[in-house]
């Protein structure tokens, strides 16, 4: 086993839906990461099954192991945390999400303790523009959150706008974390930006959240006007994280309205690549 993989215990589970979850697990305590980094959770197919079985009352179980699947996951908690806070979504029949739903209090995971990824605000050059634009949809949430639980995302912008786009409100998970952030976080500095949070639910009509996907919302500028703010190249920082579709779609209609891909430290649109 390779000297970055830790053992670690899962601490607590919520369900939000049949097909959405989110688990903690301890913190090694050498694991560092900057907000909005993900890492490599591994499970044990043939050790789930043993859970799963133990939790169904099978006497029978066999907790054989089988050969260790490892999958990316960004990271929910604030890298100050001293837990580490994931979102899943079940894959049917996926070789790890099909087995981690069934994980309970107490179960062991493995985790690569080296982090990985580059949506991060520390891509972004000196100074900051005023704006920062957080596009997500289902789980692609994650990163966001970690980003907003660090106080320097919030000295660093003046405005915060979090759109969070899911196919049912069942499935609009932390909304009341997201709706606790701007007391939460924005009173531990002085002049911090101000957090503007606009759900989006697209297949099913929710009083106070927009219905249409997100490149139809920007192109429009229906998600611009409930923001009260102007997508500009000089002043905004734009993120995407979440379905592949929607990142390129997204990122199609933000070049569309021109803004540009960010490189090297310049430039607008950053997104994550671990699809």
């Amino acid at each position: 086993m390779s000297d970055n993989i830790q053992t670690v215990t899962v601490l607590s589970k919520t369900t939000w839906t049949p097909n959405l979850f989110s688990f903690t697990v301890s913190r090694p305590d050498s694991f560092k990461f900057t907000a909005g980094q993900f890492v490599r959770l591994g499970v044990n197919p043939s050790q789930l099954k043993y859970y799963q079985q133990i939790e169904a009352g099978d006497e029978t179980a066999d907790s054989a192991l089988n050969e260790d699947v490892f999958r990316a996951y960004s990271i929910v908690s604030s890298p100050f945390d001293e837990v580490i806070e994931f979102f899943s979504i079940v894959i049917p029949d996926g070789a790890f999400t099909s087995q981690l739903q069934h994980l309970q209090v107490g179960d062991e995971l493995l985790l690569n303790t080296m982090p990985f990824g580059f949506l991060t605000l520390a891509r972004y050059q000196k100074p900051l523009p005023k704006d920062l634009w957080l596009l997500a949809t289902g789980t692609g949430l994650a990163p966001f959150l970690s980003m907003l639980q660090d106080l320097k995302t919030w000295e660093d912008y003046e405005h915060i706008v979090l759109a969070y786009s899911a196919r049912s409100l069942d499935e609009l998970a932390y909304v009341e974390k997201i709706e606790s952030l701007q007391e939460d976080f924005g009173t531990l500095v002085d002049n911090p930006a101000k957090l503007i949070f606009i759900p989006i639910v697209t297949r099913e009509p929710v009083e106070g959240a927009l219905s249409e996907r997100l490149p139809k919302l920007l192109l429009e500028g229906t998600l611009q006007a409930r923001a009260g703010i102007a997508l500009d190249i000089d002043t905004t920082h734009v993120m995407l994280c979440g379905n592949p579709d929607m990142v390129e779609d997204t990122k199609e209609a933000l070049k569309t309205l021109g803004l540009v891909m960010n490189r090297r430290g310049e430039g607008n649109i950053a997104v994550e690549n671990y699809w």
